[in-house]
């Protein structure tokens, strides 16, 4: 079988993206080139993944639980370990329910539940206004998105009223970040990134406003990583909280669940 041009470009654009470093080369390299209109497009897309821009920000949109969700330059790119805090969510969650995705980035986390749960009343939050512009084109008119600092960006008709309130905020420690992928130290915000010293100081403040929020019986997620999942998890005991550590193995994720205990 005789090679054709299209196979030579592709063959050419793998070796490419395989000697920069892309584990997943051949996957990239095919959407790469359905995205490129011209040869010198697809020369242009593969420099800047070359040099270490997030595919999906190249792209201009990322698969996520089934969904194509936006993404535009400067905002944290959705990982596909989140997808287990959706499903814990969206197990959760039931028709009619009040859910608050905080710190929402693109809002892929809101718009996937919403996907799945009939009805949600969504709210999404972030003190990015790049982001927030980003969230309110992938979550659609039906729900609302806020733009400010934790729960400073929320409505008071929402206090008491949340049944889910889902968190994906930064947790890397800050003397971390420089070890992370050049994708994410060099092209994500830092706010994004960064945990503040162990990681966890966004999420004690979230788990120190939490039952303002929450509804009675409501629940609050948050993604963590194994080995800071304990301090999340004192973190929301501290603040009346009841938690327990959920861990996906195939996704290499953790999720700290927080209800409000009984009195």
């Amino acid at each position: 079988m005789s090679i054709t041009p299209a196979d030579e470009t592709l063959q050419r654009t793998v070796a490419t993206l395989r000697g920069a470093g892309c584990v997943f080369a051949e996957e990239e390299a095919r959407l790469l080139l359905e995205a490129a209109a011209t040869p010198a497009e697809l020369d242009v897309l593969v420099r800047r993944r070359v040099i270490g821009e997030p595919l999906e920000v190249i792209l201009g949109w990322a698969e996520f639980c089934g969904l194509r969700v936006r993404v535009d330059a400067g905002v944290f790119v959705p990982r596909q370990r989140t997808r287990f805090l959706v499903d814990l969510a969206a197990g959760l969650a039931r028709p009619g329910a009040v859910v608050v995705d905080l710190c929402c980035g693109t809002g892929a986390i809101g718009a996937a539940i919403a996907a799945r749960v009939d009805g949600i009343e969504l709210s999404c939050a972030d003190v990015d206004p790049n982001a927030v512009r980003c969230a309110r084109l992938n979550v659609g008119p039906g729900a609302h998105v806020y733009e400010g600092d934790l729960y400073d960006a929320l409505p008071d008709s929402l206090r008491g009223r949340v049944d889910v309130l889902v968190v994906n905020a930064p947790y890397v420690p800050t003397d971390e970040i420089a070890l992370m992928p050049p994708e994410a130290r060099d092209h994500e915000p830092r706010h994004a990134l960064d945990g503040g010293a162990d990681g966890v100081e966004i999420h004690r403040r979230v788990a120190a406003g939490a039952r303002t929020w929450l509804a009675p019986g409501g629940s609050l997620l948050i993604e963590t990583s194994e080995e800071q999942a304990p301090v999340t998890a004192r973190a929301m005991a501290d603040q009346g909280l009841v938690p327990s550590v959920s861990t996906s193995e195939e996704l290499y994720c953790t999720v700290v669940v927080g209800v409000v205990a009984h009195d």
